[in-house]
């Protein structure tokens, strides 16, 4: 079945402008979350997604209560949570392979839920704005086509993205909400900032810098956060990259140069420069073929689990 708004398939032939005054109610859903001033989620419970991560868990985690995401300027975050299991997946989607990314965040909820049973499939976008070269407004429509093709229905029920999360300042277009966060256990979506983005912050990163895949991080069953094995060939130029000005990167190396947040340039240098110190991750990060494996302490915060106590 296809990708449902109160109840009727949303017609996808139209244009987005078209579909949002046909539910003025998503509007309006928009504009108040929106309205909310960004959350600090500290580390505590937390389990943060990188772009061409996602994550699902349950309200029975007692590990990890929030899934949050940001830095999102072209990108979307999409929430699916099927309302019975509670069974909630948080993903940073690009546009790298939307249909293919959208089967595993569809697959990865129903594996914690009976769909057959009570409770249905919610929908959550947020993220991207009217940006010169429109890839916000090619990711919007590439994810809801993908979700409209799935078997099972699929209720939109939050939609605030690119024209719906777009401002604009001196002619230049930012976007409004640049990150959320989902309470798995209350269902609440709230746009948020988070100080801590790791553990393994550049490694996840310079993972998707060599060309990742959307790639699952999180085992809810044993509630631990697994990083790797990743494997990359040395990144070209990369003594050219890191020899550039701030200018350069931002130019050449963001999809949206004039929206980024204040320290994207850091993060590429960060996470160019832990890509320059492991060209072959086989030999210095996962010799053993085995994932980096981290399960939160009695504060709530990751902790790395030696491989011999798995």
């Amino acid at each position: 079945m296809p990708l449902l708004v109160n109840g009727e398939r949303v017609g996808l032939e139209q244009p987005t402008g078209d579909m949002i005054r046909a539910y003025p109610h998503l509007e309006e859903k928009a504009k108040l979350l929106r309205s909310q001033p960004a959350q600090i989620v500290e580390p505590k419970g937390l389990l943060y997604v990188q772009q061409r991560e996602f994550a699902v868990t349950t309200p029975k985690d007692g590990s990890v209560s929030i899934l949050g995401s940001d830095d999102a300027t072209t990108c979307h975050i999409v929430v699916l949570r099927h309302t019975g299991s509670g069974a909630t997946c948080l993903t940073h989607c690009d546009g790298s392979d939307t249909e293919a990314e959208v089967s595993l965040i569809m697959s990865s909820v129903k594996s914690f839920s009976d769909t057959t049973g009570r409770g249905r499939l919610e929908l959550h976008l947020v993220g991207g704005f009217n940006d010169d070269r429109q890839l916000s407004q090619k990711l919007t429509n590439q994810l809801l086509r993908a979700f409209d093709l799935q078997a099972d229905d699929v209720h939109l029920v939050t939609f605030c993205v690119t024209e719906l999360n777009d401002r604009e300042e001196k002619d230049v277009h930012f976007p409004i909400i640049y990150g959320i966060a989902v309470n798995v256990k209350t269902a609440e979506i709230f746009p948020a900032t988070f100080p801590e983005k790791g553990p393994d912050e550049d490694l996840r990163s310079a993972h998707v810098l060599t060309g990742a895949t959307l790639t699952n991080i999180y085992d809810p069953k044993t509630e631990q956060l697994h990083i790797g094995p990743y494997f990359w060939r040395p990144f070209p130029h990369v003594d050219f990259w890191l020899e550039q000005d701030d200018k350069q990167i931002l130019q050449n190396l963001s999809t949206s140069p004039l929206a980024e947040p204040p320290h994207f340039v850091s993060h590429i240098r960060s996470t160019l420069t832990f890509l320059k110190e492991h060209p072959f991750p086989s030999c210095s990060l996962f010799p053993d073929r085995k994932p980096r494996i981290y399960k939160k302490n009695e504060e709530g915060l990751w902790e790395q689990v030696c491989s011999d106590k798995i």
